[in-house]
């Protein structure tokens, strides 16, 4: 769990007394979205409220969002802003009652259908608050529990009824002590409870009632759950058994065991009788409460159990994990089938008519069918399997080779979060903050203004050399053939003279910026130029290394590879130093300046002087993205093209944007044009290949007949995309598919 040290509970704290902090949170631009993991999911039914449905969202930002529901979109029409800390589970109670519990260790309730009021703040816990549990929509009764092993039980209608100030210390006001009609809301009390064995109460609480304290939890609880009377509490945790109360006096009933590691998740059918446990040991167990004993184990996941929903009739139950997979499983016939899988843990779910709210420790909550209403219909699809009884048979079948097929490829409905930050740096100016999200992009802030003043964007150049700082300096560590795969456009590295949509090679261009001087001096020494372009080294090695290994795999197109750019320039006063070693000896260190010509194959890699001496770069990974161009859904425009396109992952998407406006606004397709990186789309049908425009044949202006540039936007998954992307980006961080990429274009407007 997150721990904030500026959040504990100050009746509670032991440290020694200093000087309160001020913290402000800068904000992301778009701020209806979350910007952190999704925790909990809370359902409101138009039954219950204003004719509309809404989903709430609880995030690790310390926020709460209420969504209005539609048929395909969702609107953030509110944001509860109080927490100061992780918000870690949220319930509806009564009709427009949100609860909500959060690592600042206290509970919140909230107007559900307002504008953001936080009307009570509920004090008790002196640990995180880690989940909650209430009793039916038309129930005041919810219980929370913590770390530390803290459980306590509240009566909501209790709390938010008014009485003397002077009563109560555990209760506060609402997040600005003023209610939305601008009244101060007074201090309230909770209901009294009877003396017990099984209860407790806190002694640095002098005034007023306190909540029902069930008593008995040796170390942290992370999940409750309670029937719909609320006369049952279920309860468990790291103490890996599963504890029944009476929700009523907080008395222990029993315990039940068979979990070997934390319970992470619990659920309890309206009577109170069945209760279903999710656990880290991958482990799902039905449970007969009247029975004292386990009636079915089921193994589905292949890593720890995080979430579970279950039909109103008790019969299906949907879990979710660490394994990143929502399952169905029928939990009579024990017969299982993998809905869907996702690229992040799921932390909750949340069934609504005939689809499931899926929450995860990304910034997004997707929407999934789930046939809720009649789940048999997913089984009839086929693809479903038996869940076992150990714990390790789903391990197993995976490791075999007979992992299950999604039943589904695709949410129904996403709401975008936005990508949470992982990575900070404070420059030396100690005003500047280099930051990195979860998607990659890096940003710098200017934190006396809270705002970004550069977007770097997202990092698609692939890693091409590793670092290190062994000897007290940085060392950059080039291996074939990883360190090709680097390239850039000549436009970005603001290389003169040459055309923008060149491409240079990274790691090429350095080797021979690094031994500039080595040839300088081998060619005195020789009393010759240094060897043209495409004249191999003599040398029997490097000869027959070079014949094996330097097949142009860059972009088919053996004109570009020979071609030599003005080498990447080293510093001459402080110069970088070699370490390498060749065919012959050990390990050799030389500063670059003080090569005086004499080294050659026996003391270079091949590879290097092959690069360097005949402009060849060795085999390597594929440096081109294959993809689909087609139009939006009911879009008017559409270009003609044949199957699908090819371009290198460097292409930006304004090369593409420029594609569609060329085949919109010429007479005929432009078959004849071909260049660097040029569009290729494959072969369909037949044996030809059009060679298509793209990398750089969209350089010059319009002609006077093409004045009329029409406005085009390009999109994947939904999501415009920015111009300035490369396809590799687009690729690695909008696509997320080892399916070719499909991008599409529609018009926006005439220009």
């Amino acid at each position: 769990m997150h721990r904030v040290g500026s959040a504990s509970n100050g009746n509670n704290s032991t440290r020694s007394r200093k000087e309160k902090r001020i913290t402000y949170v800068l904000n992301d631009s778009d701020d209806t979205k979350h910007c952190a993991g999704i925790n909990c999911l809370a359902l409101l039914t138009s039954a219950a409220s204003d004719g509309s449905d809404y989903l709430f969202t609880g995030s690790r930002d310390g926020r709460l969002k209420r969504w209005a529901l539609a048929v395909d979109r969702a609107t953030c029409s509110a944001t509860f802003e109080s927490h100061v800390d992780w918000v870690n589970d949220a319930v509806v109670v009564g009709d427009s009652t949100l609860v909500s519990c959060s690592s600042d260790t206290t509970l919140k309730t909230w107007n559900a259908l307002s504008f953001g009021t936080c009307t009570r703040t509920l004090r008790q816990h002196s640990d995180y608050v880690t989940c909650l549990a209430a009793a039916g929509k038309n129930s005041n009764i919810v219980a929370s529990g913590g770390l530390g092993g803290e459980v306590f039980i509240w009566d909501i209608e209790a709390a938010l009824t008014p009485v003397s100030k002077c009563n109560d210390a555990t209760v506060d006001e609402s997040s600005n002590g003023i209610n939305g009609s601008g009244n101060v809301l007074p201090l309230t009390s909770l209901r009294p409870i009877n003396s017990s064995n099984n209860m407790s109460m806190h002694t640095t609480q002098t005034q007023g009632y306190i909540p029902i304290a069930a008593k008995g939890h040796k170390d942290s609880v992370y999940a409750l759950a309670m029937n719909e009377s609320g006369t049952i509490l279920v309860s468990g945790g790291t103490e890996k058994v599963v504890r029944v109360w009476d929700a009523r006096s907080g008395s222990k009933t029993l315990k039940l065991r068979g979990h070997t590691d934390n319970i992470r998740a619990l659920l309890l059918d309206s009577s109170g009788r069945y209760c279903l446990s999710g656990s880290s040991d991958s482990m799902i167990r039905l449970w007969d409460i009247g029975q004292q004993r386990c009636v079915h184990s089921y193994a589905v996941h292949t890593d720890s159990v995080w979430a579970l929903a279950s039909t109103p009739t008790f019969s299906h139950v949907y879990s979710g994990g660490r394994d990143f997979s929502l399952y169905l499983t029928d939990l009579q016939t024990r017969e299982s089938s993998l809905l869907c899988t996702g690229e992040h843990p799921i932390l909750q779910l949340a069934l609504h008519d005939d689809s499931i709210w899926i929450a995860s420790t990304d910034s997004s909550v997707h929407r999934w069918p789930a046939e809720g209403y009649d789940p048999q219909k997913i089984f009839q699809r086929g693809n479903s399997f038996l869940a076992g009884n150990l714990s390790f048979s789903r391990a197993r079948v995976s490791i075999e080779g007979s992992t299950p097929v999604p039943v589904y490829k695709e949410p129904i409905l996403t709401i975008l979060g936005t990508p949470a930050i992982v990575q900070h740096e404070v420059l030396n100016n100690k005003r500047h903050v280099l930051t990195k999200d979860a998607s990659g992009s890096v940003k710098l802030w200017e934190i006396t203004k809270g705002v970004v003043i550069e977007d770097y964007g997202k990092v698609s150049i692939p890693a091409w050399f590793t670092v290190d700082t062994r000897l007290g300096s940085l060392s950059v560590h080039l291996d074939t053939p990883q360190c090709f795969s680097a390239e850039m456009y000549s436009a970005d590295l603001n290389v003169v003279g040459k055309p923008e949509d060149d491409k240079i090679n990274l790691a090429r261009e350095t080797l021979k910026g690094l031994l500039a001087h080595w040839l300088r001096k081998r060619k005195q020494r020789m009393g010759s130029p240094a060897p043209a372009n495409g004249e191999l080294l003599s040398g029997k090695d490097i000869s027959s290394r070079s014949l094996a290994h330097s097949r142009i795999e860059v972009d088919g197109s053996s004109e570009n590879d020979a071609m030599v750019y003005p080498p990447f320039e080293f510093s001459v006063t402080s110069p970088p130093s070699i370490i390498t070693e060749g065919t012959h000896g050990g390990p050799w260190r030389k500063k670059i300046t003080d090569l005086n010509g004499t080294k050659d194959e026996k003391d270079f890699p091949w590879w290097c002087l092959d690069c360097v001496l005949n402009n060849r770069l060795p085999p390597r990974e594929n440096t081109k993205c294959s993809f689909y161009l087609q139009p939006c859904e009911g879009s008017s425009v559409q270009i003609l093209t044949q199957g699908k396109l090819s371009a290198p992952r460097i292409l930006r998407v304004h090369k593409v944007i420029n594609y569609v406006i060329e085949k919109m606004v010429l007479d005929k397709p432009l078959d004849s044009l071909s260049g660097d990186g040029s569009f290729a789309p494959g072969l369909t049908g037949s044996q030809s290949q059009l060679q298509a425009v793209g990398d750089g044949s969209f350089r010059s202006g319009f002609k006077p007949w093409q004045k009329l540039r029409p406005s085009i936007e390009i999109l994947c998954n939904n999501q415009v995309l920015s111009p300035e992307m490369s396809l590799a980006t687009v690729r690695a961080y909008i696509w997320k598919k080892s399916d070719d990429l499909v991008l599409n274009y529609q018009l926006l407007q005439s220009r």
